[in-house]
C-alpha cells in the first residue's frame, strides 16, 4: 500500500499549536460544534459528510456522534457548570475555546473516556482556537469541573438557579421557555406531570427509524410499534440499505409516516385526484405520499420554496416511478393561484422544530420565544391558502413538529373561526388510529379533534395534526 492510501485509511490526527495531536472522532465533533455555532449548520446533515470526509473508522464514527450529539443535548447543563467552574459567563468566552470546553466537559461527566484524554485534547483545541492563554484557561476550568460528580454539579446547578424553572432548564439543558411551553402543552392534555419524562426523552439518543415505501418495499424487522411502514434500523449506518433498496427503504421518522398515512389513507381517493404537498422539503413525507398517490391512481405535486431544499424534495421522489411536478414557489401563492383545486393537501408548516430536539438537539438554541409569533402568522396564511385551493370536500392535513400550543392548537382556532361553517374539523385522533398498527395513547382535547404525537409516549417526534374538510 502506498503513503498515501495509508493516510486515506487512517487520517491524520490533527495538530494544535505545540504539536499535541487531537484524536480524529474529537476532531470531527469539534468542526461539527463550530460549524453550529458559528455557521447555523445542521449536525444532522453536516457530521455524515465530515465523518466520510476524514474517513473514521465505524468505532471513530460511533465516538464522533455521540461525542457531538452528546454536547449538542447537554449544551444548556455544561454552560451552567462552565459557569460555576469558571466564574465567568458562557457568552464571555471566546466561542471557539467555549466549544472545546463544551465538547471536554461532555466526555469528563457523561462518558467513559479517560479523564486525561478529554482535558488535554479539548485543551488543545482551545489553544488551536485563540492561543495559548486559551489553552490555560480551558485546562484550568476542565480540571475544576473534574473533580466533582455529575450529581454533584447538578445539586450546584440547582442550588444557583433564581427559580424551579431555571433549574429545570438547566439541568435538563432545556431553554426555561423551552420547559414552560412543553408543560403548557402538556397540561392542555391534563398531563402535565410527564413534563420530566418529556424532557428526559428529548435528551435520549432515538432508535433509527425507517420506512418501506408502499408497493415498492417490504419493512424490514423488528417492525416499529404504529406505522404499517415502519421498521427499526439494523445496528450501524443505515445508508448501506437505503442504497441496496434504490431509496425504497429510508430513514423516516414514525411520526413523519403516520400524519401522512392519515391524510392519504382517510378515506377511499377517486381516480384523478389532485394532490399537494405544499411545503415539501426535504422530501420525505413527499416520497410517502407519492408512493400513496400511486397506488390509488391520483397525481401529486409539490411545492418548496427553498431551492436547495426543492432538490432534496426531487431526490427523494427519484425512488417513485412516475412524475411528480415540484415547484419552487412561495406556498401561498401557489395556493391562491389554484383555488378549488386539489382534493387532499399536506400543510406540513415551517415550525420551531419542538418536537425532534432529541434528533435535533442545537434546534433548542436557535429559536427564542420572539421566532414564535412570526412562525404563527406565516402557518396561519399557509393553512388559510391551502383551505382556499381545496375543492369542496377536499382535505387539508395541518402538520407541524412541535407542540407549541400558539403553533398547533392556536392556528387552528383563528382558522376555524376565520372559515366559520365553511369548513369541518375532522377527528384527527380517529384518523390517526385507523391506520396505526396498534392502539395510540392520544391525549383527548375537549373542544378540539386534534392529535399531539410525543417523544415519551410514542417513541416519535411530537408531530401535531388537524384534518379539515372544505364544505
Amino acid at each position: 500500500m502506498s503513503g498515501t492510501d495509508r493516510r486515506a485509511r487512517h487520517p491524520r490526527r490533527g495538530r494544535a499549536p505545540g504539536g499535541q495531536a487531537v484524536q480524529p472522532a474529537r476532531e470531527v465533533a469539534y468542526r461539527v460544534l463550530r460549524a453550529v455555532e458559528a455557521d447555523d449548520a445542521y449536525a444532522n446533515l453536516l457530521l455524515p459528510a465530515e465523518i466520510e470526509r476524514a474517513g473514521l473508522a465505524p468505532g471513530d464514527a460511533a465516538l464522533a456522534t455521540e461525542l457531538t450529539y452528546g454536547t449538542l443535548r447537554g449544551r444548556g447543563m455544561y454552560d451552567a457548570i462552565i459557569a460555576l467552574a469558571s466564574g465567568r459567563a458562557p457568552d464571555a468566552i471566546d466561542a471557539g475555546v467555549l466549544d472545546a470546553i463544551r465538547l471536554g466537559a461532555h466526555q469528563l461527566l457523561a462518558t467513559r473516556v479517560a479523564s486525561h484524554a478529554a482535558v488535554n485534547e479539548a485543551v488543545a483545541l482551545a489553544r488551536r482556537a485563540s492561543g495559548q492563554g486559551a489553552g490555560g484557561f480551558a485546562n484550568a476550568v476542565l480540571r475544576r469541573i473534574s473533580r466533582d460528580t455529575p450529581g454533584q454539579w447538578r445539586d450546584a446547578i440547582v442550588a444557583a438557579a433564581r427559580s424551579d424553572d431555571e433549574a429545570l432548564g438547566s439541568t435538563t439543558s432545556h431553554p426555561v421557555w423551552v420547559v414552560r411551553a412543553l408543560r403548557r402543552a402538556l397540561a392542555a392534555e391534563g398531563r402535565a406531570s410527564e413534563l420530566d419524562e418529556l424532557l428526559a426523552a428529548d435528551n435520549a439518543s432515538p432508535a433509527v427509524t425507517m420506512i418501506a415505501l408502499p408497493d415498492l418495499a417490504e419493512p424490514g424487522e423488528p417492525r416499529t410499534p404504529f406505522s404499517p411502514l415502519g421498521f427499526r434500523a439494523p445496528a450501524g449506518d443505515p445508508e448501506p440499505l437505503v442504497r441496496a433498496s434504490g431509496g425504497a427503504r429510508r430513514v423516516q421518522d414514525e411520526g413523519s409516516q403516520l400524519v401522512a398515512l392519515a391524510l392519504a389513507r382517510l378515506e377511499p381517493s377517486r381516480m384523478g385526484e389532485r394532490w399537494l404537498d405544499l411545503c415539501a422539503g426535504p422530501g420525505g413525507k413527499t416520497a410517502l405520499l407519492a408512493a400513496e398517490a400511486r397506488t390509488v391512481g391520483a397525481r401529486l405535486e409539490a411545492n418548496e420554496v427553498v431551492p436547495a431544499r426543492a432538490g432534496l424534495v426531487r431526490r427523494a421522489l427519484e425512488t417513485v416511478p412516475g412524475t411528480v411536478d415540484v415547484h419552487e414557489r412561495d406556498g401561498r401563492a401557489l395556493a391562491r393561484e389554484n383555488a378549488g383545486a386539489f382534493d387532499r393537501i399536506l400543510v406540513d408548516a415551517p415550525c420551531t422544530g419542538l418536537g425532534a430536539l432529541r434528533r435535533r438537539p442545537e434546534a433548542r438554541w436557535r429559536k427564542r420565544p420572539d421566532d414564535v409569533a412570526e412562525l404563527v402568522t406565516v402557518q396561519e396564511e399557509l393553512l388559510d391558502a391551502a383551505i382556499d385551493a381545496l375543492a369542496p370536500g377536499g382535505v387539508v392535513a395541518y402538520v407541524t413538529c412541535s407542540p407549541h400550543l400558539a403553533e398547533t392548537t392556536g392556528v387552528v382556532r383563528t382558522i376555524a373561526e376565520r372559515w366559520g361553517e365553511a369548513i369541518e374539523l375532522l377527528d384527527a385522533p380517529a384518523a390517526l388510529q385507523a391506520v396505526a398498527r396498534q392502539p395510540l395513547d392520544l391525549g383527548a382535547r375537549a373542544d378540539l379533534p386534534v392529535a399531539q404525537l410525543w417523544p415519551h409516549r410514542h417513541g416519535t417526534d411530537a408531530m401535531f395534526l388537524a384534518l379539515i374538510r372544505r364544505r
